[in-house]
């Protein structure tokens, strides 16, 4: 009997504590959105564990796939690059675990909220979100955010994982904001009252460092302003829905090597790098500064419900000779010295178009592209005149099926095929082979 108590019943107090939380897990859960992502298909919001208060609330997913590539060690914006000797692969794309915490007010608006995600893969558990909102209750108009957080900036950049209709975002938009999150602060005028006139209007404007996730630390004063302007979705007539915004920032990094490349004309008229060795240019700004325009819009029809979206931005981008990517610590080169800083004028966009059928069907076609430097023709991309592979434009052709076979697990079937500039950079100088083919098996709960 002392072997019963001692030992069997802490283990059956354990036991029906964990049946208790797996039957919360499987039969206690409503639906919400984060409050800056708008769900615009069908998909519906995510589930969630709620305690008996109804603050606390528990959500993730798991995203696990297999991917083929037309050639091995290829470059790749479809979860990254492909190894020297493999053009097909396993992966744990995203593992996903989310904890939110809300107040509210006794009118039912939101008082406090605080949010903390991590993502797990194969290759290690790193924080995704780790941030705190408070919210003005006089008016209920105004909001601060604190934290780790997205970046507001565009619509696809903010548009969750989990629900998004291609495997990843764009090229371009991994390349300007590599991990669309960063450290800052964020005041908002986001109404609460839907029933007000003004409820459609949300205005961001934030303060963040500059490097996000893609760097272990802030290595510079500059900071990034982001602001952006939306119209929250608003129904034009019965089977019509319209929602857009516009974004801009205005940021940059340190430059330590003193020496800057910017595109100009030569003598022959013709756009070529010019370099700037100036003493004067240690320490000065490597700007970045982006303008863009979204806009989606839904049609509901005898068909199902279609769906086109799309977004543009242009502006001026600082990196590396080798690499457009922004950097997320101070850019070095092979000797380990401070590299040169190359300032681009880029533009870039992407266009989807998705069909919804039969409540768990979706065909998507997708369109994106990005040129790093727009000023430069394809002809006078060339090494004497300083160009590289990272002023190459790149569009890329999408094409994909998914099946929602519940409102907890789906398959997605995707066809991805980049076309890069014909240059006579080494290596460009043909459209290179590297098309994906994407099967991806989605858990939420």
């Amino acid at each position: 009997m002392e072997i019963v108590k001692k030992i069997l019943l802490p283990m059956m107090k354990r036991l029906y504590f964990a049946a208790g939380m797996l039957f919360l897990s499987l039969n206690v859960f409503s639906q919400i959105e984060p409050p800056w992502i708008q769900d615009t298909s069908f998909v519906r919001e995510l589930y969630i564990i709620r305690n008996k208060f109804k603050s606390l609330s528990f959500t993730g997913y798991l995203q696990i796939e297999y991917q083929h590539a037309a050639s091995p060690g290829i470059e790749c914006y479809n979860g990254g690059n492909f190894q020297p000797s493999s053009d097909s692969r396993f992966m744990i794309r995203r593992g996903r675990f989310r904890l939110d915490y809300e107040g509210k007010t006794r009118e039912g608006f939101n008082s406090y909220y605080f949010a903390l995600q991590y993502d797990g893969t194969e290759k290690g558990v790193n924080i995704r979100d780790m941030f705190g909102r408070i919210y003005e209750n006089k008016w209920n108009y105004f909001v601060i955010t604190t934290g780790m957080f997205n970046r507001p900036f565009g619509y696809e950049l903010n548009y969750s994982s989990s629900l998004r209709e291609s495997p990843e975002r764009g090229r371009m938009s991994q390349i300007l904001m590599k991990t669309e999150r960063d450290l800052g602060v964020m005041l908002s005028f986001e109404p609460q009252d839907q029933t007000s006139k003004i409820y459609p209007l949300k205005l961001d404007a934030g303060i963040f460092n500059g490097q996000g996730l893609s760097g272990s630390c802030e290595f510079d004063s500059f900071k990034d302003f982001i602001a952006r302007a939306l119209l929250r979705r608003i129904k034009l007539n019965n089977s019509t829905y319209i929602s857009g915004g516009v974004s801009y920032l205005d940021g940059g990094f340190i430059n330590k090597s003193g020496i800057f490349y910017r595109t100009i004309r030569d003598s022959n008229g013709k756009f070529t790098f010019q370099r700037d060795s100036s003493w004067l240019n240690i320490g000065e700004k490597s700007p970045r500064k982006y303008y863009g325009a979204d806009l989606q819009i839904i049609f509901d029809n005898p068909f199902g419900r279609t769906e086109l979206r799309g977004e543009l931005i242009t502006g001026i981008q600082s990196a590396t000779y080798s690499t457009s990517v922004t950097p997320g610590a101070l850019p070095l080169n092979s000797a380990r010295q401070y590299d040169s800083i190359f300032v681009r004028n880029f533009s870039g966009g992407y266009f989807y178009f998705i069909h919804t059928f039969g409540v768990k069907h979706q065909l998507v076609l997708k369109y994106d592209w990005y040129d790093p430097n727009s000023r430069a023709g394809k002809t006078e991309i060339t090494e004497p005149g300083n160009f590289g592979p990272a002023d190459i434009r790149f569009d890329t052709w999408g094409a994909g099926y998914i099946w929602h076979l519940n409102d907890n697990l789906k398959i997605m079937l995707y066809y991805e095929h980049p076309v890069n500039e014909k240059t006579n950079i080494p290596g460009f100088t043909e459209d290179i082979r590297d098309d994906t083919i994407t099967a991806r098996l989605q858990f939420r709960f």
